[in-house]
């Protein structure tokens, strides 16, 4: 078997009409967005396959839909005769989806947590008042220094590692709109507005932490012999109460995406496979390190992987 790695998409990859087609053609994906339905009281295919936009761009429903896209697809790729993935990793809420998929915590948990999340950072006192932009063509030092440059009276900061030249800052909107100012006069050759209220991974979400890791006691985790590394920490923990502790650190802290590219990548990964909708993790994989192999996993022709993901 080749050693290789699973990655998991966050908020921004969900797009309406996604996995329509492995929907249309496996029982594993209606059974999984049903079972889904079934614990947050809608129906979740609904809104994924007829949308519209603006709702399903909603924290509140993004979240789970994606959680249930990944966990679908995944289950489909063990019964098709998928191989096993020695690590895994998620971005973002994709954390939450790699703990599924590993076995370390339940799908029904799962749902109910990024629930509950979604609702503590949409009724955030700065849901709306919060902005996020990628800026692309500046180092990680550059945006950092700009951002405590006008946090000395709001709060802006760097909260998205993901490659080089490409960082993602959140805070108040007014000081976002600052920095991406002087970004762009620092010599950012794009800055993209992110289509999201809430100022996710800085410290304008520290005050909802104490409720999620409130609820965190409250789920039980399994051992796993698939590795999940944390996005805060780039670890490997096996322990609940540091699982716990990653998990709802994660929500006040920036995403160390590019890390932990690197650190798979050292521990001998040369594939990645993105499970879920979209192919922004595969992108970013292949910005960080240009000698491995990454795709994303969520049509017919993709699970053509199957195939060679063995020698």
């Amino acid at each position: 078997m080749k050693l290789f790695a699973m990655v998991f998409p966050g908020q921004g990859s969900q797009k309406i009409g996604m996995l329509s087609q492995l929907y249309n053609n496996f029982f594993q994906i209606k059974e999984t967005f049903l079972e889904a339905s079934s614990i947050i009281g809608y129906d979740l295919w609904n809104i994924v396959k007829n949308g519209p936009k603006k709702t399903l761009d909603k924290t509140y429903y993004t979240q789970p839909a994606l959680l249930t896209s990944s966990f679908a697809i995944w289950k489909l790729w063990k019964d098709q005769g998928g191989d096993i993935p020695k690590f895994m990793a998620g971005h973002s809420l994709g954390e939450y989806s790699a703990l599924v998929c590993s076995g370390i915590l339940k799908f029904s948990d799962a749902i109910k947590l990024v629930i509950f999340r979604a609702n503590l950072m949409q009724k955030s006192i700065y849901s709306k008042n919060g902005s996020m932009s990628a800026i692309i063509g500046l180092n990680d030092n550059t945006v950092i220094k700009i951002c405590k440059k006008i946090s000395k009276k709001k709060i802006v900061s760097a909260v998205n590692f993901n490659a080089p030249g490409q960082v993602v800052i959140a805070g108040d909107k007014e000081s976002v709109i600052k920095a991406n100012k002087l970004c762009k006069i620092a010599g950012a050759y794009c800055i993209i507005p992110l289509s999201v209220s809430v100022p996710a991974h800085c410290s304008l979400m520290k005050p909802i932490s104490k409720k999620l890791s409130n609820a965190l006691k409250k789920i039980n985790f399994y051992k796993s012999n698939i590795s999940v590394i944390n996005n805060v920490d780039i670890k490997i923990e096996t322990k609940p109460s540091l699982i716990r502790s990653a998990l709802t650190r994660q929500i006040y802290n920036p995403i160390q995406w590019k890390k932990i590219i690197l650190y798979l990548s050292k521990k001998g990964v040369k594939t990645f496979l993105e499970i879920g909708p979209g192919n922004v993790l595969s992108k970013l994989i292949k910005k960080n390190i240009k000698i491995i192999s990454s795709a994303s996993i969520n049509n017919i022709d993709s699970l053509n992987w199957l195939k060679k993901i063995k020698y």
